[in-house]
C-alpha cells in the first residue's frame, strides 16, 4: 500500500509532533508513509469566505499530490471532510469530478483508517489519566467518526474515559467564524470549556487540533491545568511507557 499524509496547515505549521505521532503509530502497524511535499492547504477557508476560484486552485492541487496514493491519512475530520465539499467545486468538469471521487473515497481521519482499514483498536498502550473526548463537528456529521476514536480509547490501560457535557456542541472556532463573529465564537468556546471542566478531566482529548487550540487557548487564559492533546498524541504517548 503507498499510503500519504496529508498534514493539514495548522498541525504543519504549529503540532507537527502530531503528525510525526501518526506517523509513529503507523510504522508500528507496518505502514510507511509517504509525504507529497506539494500538498497545500485543503481549500477550507476560502470555500467557507466564498472564494470558490481559489478553493478550486488548492483542491486541484491536493488532487495532484495524492493522485498516485492507495491511501491518504490526514490528523483532521475538518481538513478531510473539506473533500467531501469537492465535487461543488467541479461539478461541471466531469475528468477532475472523477478524480474528485478518487480522492474522497480513499481519504480517511486518523482514527477511520486505523480502525475501519487496518482494523486495529488496541494498541497496547498505557495512560493512567481520567480523560474526556470532544468529538468535532466536521468529523463527526461529515465524514461520521463516532465510535472509533471511542474504540481506541477503551482499549488504552489506565486510561479513565468520562463523560463531556453536551460533547458534541460546537467548540465555537469555525475557521474564519472565530474572526468574523469573535464574541458568538468567544462564548462558544467559553461554555465549550466550562464543560470541560465541570467533567474534572485532567486531559481533553481530540480529533482536529483547530477546535482543541481554541479550547486550549481558552482554558489557558482562565489559568486552567487541563492537558490538550491530540488522540494520536496520546496513543503515542502511552506506547512509548
Amino acid at each position: 500500500m503507498k499510503v500519504s499524509l496529508f498534514i493539514t496547515c495548522i498541525s504543519d505549521v504549529m503540532f507537527p509532533k502530531v503528525g510525526e505521532a501518526m506517523a509513529r503509530l503507523l510504522a508500528r502497524e507496518g505502514i510507511e508513509l509517504q509525504f507529497p511535499t506539494i500538498q497545500t492547504c485543503c481549500g477550507q477557508p476560502a470555500y467557507n469566505s466564498g472564494y470558490w476560484q481559489e478553493a478550486r486552485e488548492s483542491a486541484e492541487t491536493i488532487i495532484r499530490a495524492f493522485e498516485d496514493s492507495d491511501f491518504v491519512i490526514a490528523p483532521s475530520g475538518s481538513c478531510t471532510g473539506m473533500i467531501h465539499h469537492y465535487p461543488k467545486l467541479f461539478e461541471k468538469e466531469p475528468a477532475m469530478l472523477e478524480k474528485v471521487h478518487q480522492l474522497k473515497e480513499k481519504t480517511y481521519e486518523f482514527t477511520q483508517f486505523m480502525v475501519n482499514v487496518l482494523g486495529v483498536t488496541d494498541l497496547g498502550a498505557n495512560f493512567p489519566h481520567k480523560v474526556t473526548y470532544h468529538p468535532s463537528c466536521h468529523g463527526t456529521r461529515i465524514l461520521g467518526v463516532k465510535d472509533e476514536p471511542i474504540q481506541l480509547m477503551n482499549n488504552v490501560a489506565g486510561l479513565e474515559l468520562v463523560p463531556l457535557p453536551f460533547a458534541e456542541d460546537c467548540c465555537g472556532f469555525g475557521g474564519t467564524f472565530a474572526i468574523k463573529m469573535a464574541h458568538i465564537s468567544g462564548a462558544m468556546v467559553t461554555e465549550k470549556a466550562d464543560h470541560v471542566l465541570e467533567s474534572e478531566a485532567e486531559v481533553l482529548v481530540g480529533l482536529d487540533m483547530a477546535c482543541l487550540m481554541n479550547i486550549s487557548g481558552n482554558l489557558h487564559y482562565r489559568n486552567k491545568e487541563v492537558r490538550v492533546m491530540h488522540l494520536a498524541e496520546l496513543l503515542y504517548e502511552g506506547v512509548k511507557q
